[in-house]
């Protein structure tokens, strides 16, 4: 028995009927050794454990589960690139169980690299150190950002070699969620009972489950199926508008990639935003430009009616009247995401809530930053800089470039702004701005860094990138040399203007 087999309880997903899962036996790391383990995190959830705790790093490098458990791999479904795939699963992640944190939440523990599963598909079930790394970092910014969120509690080096094109250094990561229910796992239970002609008896032996564990309001009430999708909608209006407040392009927005929680999950080619560009991609694998920025939040209302539409047996027995609640209750995905999205720009740009102005002026916004494609995080940066007291030079100088129309559109817009903000409640909008406007994030070219210097066996810029955005609202330490500033946009050479998934 391990140390942690204390503290580690048996996932109830292994409740569910087993078609969900199948028994995952990991390959255990030829060499493990602790790359970065998260504190911060492990206290989070009241872990007594740490990276010096007997037998922790063989389980979270993929060694056997303790005694009397049984890892498990779960199935799903899903739309990739809008392209229908009945069966892809966990190919290279193994569910190891479950902690329970001290507010009494329930989180999944999940190796990712662990080895091939079932569920494979020919791949070799391993992870580089590479994509690992890139998922904490990014799991790490998004927490910091107050985005809800995966995190990874670890990343361990295997200590074997995995072939992507050429040899990379192989990693096991140790993801943490609220669930791994994603809608592909609705679309699978539906495409399953609908084979096999038994009714939604998987699909309402899911969606009990996550009720029971995530909506216990709704069990047992007269809708509650309805009420549970329209929970579901709202927690992702919410969560694309959070995303598109800070310029996250997250890449692969395919309904297995989407969790019922309303966590951001699986951080393959996502980035974050330099120069503004409503059109931005950078996934090499979307060519067609299908997740791109401004293209999140219709996507994420495509995703929900492909979860409607598993969940229509549920909602009434009339299939009519199934499908009219189903479209009322996805109608409600763009209000929610709507008011979200101004909500937090009012918040941004220290406006007063709900001025009748205010729709307008966030209207002149986006064009002023389409136009000009000034830097989305310094834009509002400066802009918080300036409503504390700093000359408007500073704001203005990210328009310097700009043609001459553009620049006297910066000034109207600066203009505009302070007879907007006036008020004797200023102050208290300022402190909104500084909470809402971050100062550090990860940065595409600083992550490339951080993950080439890692590849090395240099972690400092890691960890120092970590530890910056882990509170990104303050001030970073200052920098021991101007090219090391975490706050400035990539020179020209430095822009990253593709990323890759790591599969």
């Amino acid at each position: 028995m391990t140390a942690t087999s204390h503290f580690l309880r048996e996932t109830s997903y292994r409740a569910l009927p087993p078609e969900f899962f199948a028994a995952a036996t990991v390959s255990p790391a030829p060499a493990p050794e602790w790359v970065v383990f998260n504190d911060g995190l492990a206290a989070e959830l009241g872990l007594p454990e740490n990276a010096a705790t007997p037998g922790l790093l063989q389980l979270l490098s993929g060694g056997p589960p303790s005694e009397g458990r049984e890892n498990i791999a779960l199935a799903y479904s899903g739309h990739q690139f809008g392209q229908w795939n009945p069966l892809l699963g966990d190919g290279r992640a193994a569910m190891i169980g479950e902690i329970v944190a001290p507010d009494g939440v329930t989180y999944d523990v999940h190796l990712k690299g662990s080895g091939p599963t079932k569920f494979a598909r020919r791949g070799d079930g391993r992870a580089t150190l590479s994509a690992m790394l890139r998922e904490y970092i990014v799991s790490e910014a998004m927490a910091g950002l107050k985005i809800p969120t995966t995190r990874a509690l670890a990343v361990v080096a295997t200590g074997a070699p995995v072939y992507r094109e050429t040899a990379h250094p192989g990693a096991v990561l140790t993801r943490i969620a609220r669930s791994h229910v994603r809608v592909g796992t609705f679309e699978y239970a539906a495409n399953e009972d609908a084979r096999r002609n038994q009714g939604p008896v998987l699909t309402r032996a899911l969606a009990d489950h996550c009720i029971a564990r995530h909506f216990p309001e709704f069990a047992g009430q007269k809708d509650g199926y309805l009420a549970f999708y329209a929970s579901v909608v709202a927690r992702q209006a919410r969560l694309v508008a959070q995303w598109m407040l800070v310029g996250f392009i997250h890449g692969v927005m395919n309904t297995d990639n989407m969790s019922i929680a309303g966590e951001s999950i699986d951080f393959g080619p996502c980035a974050f935003m330099d120069a503004y560009n409503r059109r931005q991609v950078f996934s090499s694998i979307d060519a067609a430009g299908r997740y791109a920025f401004n293209r999140q939040a219709p996507i994420a209302s495509w995703n929900l009616a492909r979860l409607a539409e598993a969940l229509l047996p549920l909602f009434d027995d009339d299939d009519a009247v199934a499908l009219r609640r189903a479209q009322e209750t996805l109608e409600g995905f763009q209000p929610a995401y709507v008011a979200a999205l101004g909500q937090g720009l009012e918040r941004k740009l220290g406006l007063k809530p709900r001025d009748a102005a205010n729709e307008d002026f966030i209207a002149g916004m986006w064009r002023l930053l389409e136009n000009s494609k000034a830097d989305f995080t310094l834009f509002f940066r400066r802009l918080t800089l300036f409503a504390a007291g700093s000359n408007a030079p500073a704001f203005l100088d990210l328009f310097a470039e700009t043609s001459a129309e553009t620049r006297e559109e910066a000034a109207k817009f600066l203009a505009d702004w302070r007879g907007l903000t006036a008020g004797d409640d200023f102050p208290s909008r300022l402190a909104l701005m500084r909470a809402s406007n971050p100062i550090v994030i990860a940065r595409n070219h600083r992550v490339e860094q951080a993950l080439n210097a890692a590849n090395e066996g240099d972690l400092a810029p890691l960890l120092r990138l970590c530890a910056a955005l882990k509170t990104p609202f303050e001030d970073p330490a200052p920098p021991e040399k101007p090219e090391d500033d975490l706050e400035a946009p990539p020179r020209p050479e430095e822009r990253v203007v593709e990323t890759f998934c790591g599969t």
